[in-house]
């Protein structure tokens, strides 16, 4: 088994399962980081009309800077509009119906701390997926961990650099594909072929 720390995301990208479901991965997750903005512990990419769309939880200014300590704004109805622009992009996907109760349970989460409603969040991909992969959280944080480190590997300006086969979107035939989105594109549009899908890439370490 191979110890691998990764960062808590919301909804997070197809390569993040990836890594976190490998059964020979031991997966503990970062908490103590200093809040890197702009970047998936807040945000989800998801494919609309116009191609990639990012859905962005608002974050509380309250000074604080740990990860752990981080808190969501309710400024706004954030929750009502992420999940409009979900149904919006995959209602008419092959498998948005039958998960859609499932998908909406994630914004009826009463949670204000970031890394709680990421990590129920996660739960109920979990189980949408059929998957019980179990995790810890670290205890403290270290620059230089012994674990292989994937807190900076996963960025929501680059292209990922992780391989996928390309996969039918709603969009694609008038946008073309769009690699590595949320965790959401690939279980509306494949279904139960998901976990296949995310166990089948290729990952680099």
């Amino acid at each position: 088994m191979k110890n691998v720390l990764l960062p808590v995301f919301y909804l997070p990208p197809i390569s993040w399962f990836s890594v976190f479901l490998n059964p020979e991965n031991n997966i503990v997750l970062e908490q103590f980081e200093s809040f890197p903005k702009q970047t998936y512990r807040n945000r989800a990419n998801i494919f609309g009309a116009n191609g990639k769309l990012s859905l962005i939880i608002p974050i509380s200014h309250n000074g604080k800077r740990e990860l752990k300590d981080i808190e969501i704004s309710e400024s706004e109805d954030w929750r009502k509009l992420h999940w409009k622009s979900i149904q919006t992009a995959y209602q008419s996907s092959p498998y948005f119906e039958y998960y859609e109760d499932k998908i909406r349970k994630i914004f009826d989460i009463d949670e204000r701390n970031l890394i709680n409603f990421n990590l129920k969040g996660l739960e109920i991909i979990q189980q949408i997926l059929k998957t019980e992969k179990a995790h810890s959280l670290n205890v403290e944080y270290i620059k230089n961990p012994e674990e292989i480190n994937f807190r900076e590997r996963f960025s929501a300006k680059i292209p990922s650099e992780f391989e996928m086969e390309e996969y039918y979107q709603t969009f694609s035939d008038k946008l073309g594909f769009l690699k590595d989105l949320s965790v959401l594109d690939l279980i509306c549009n494949k279904g139960p072929e998901s976990l296949t899908y995310i166990k089948n890439i290729k990952q680099s370490y």
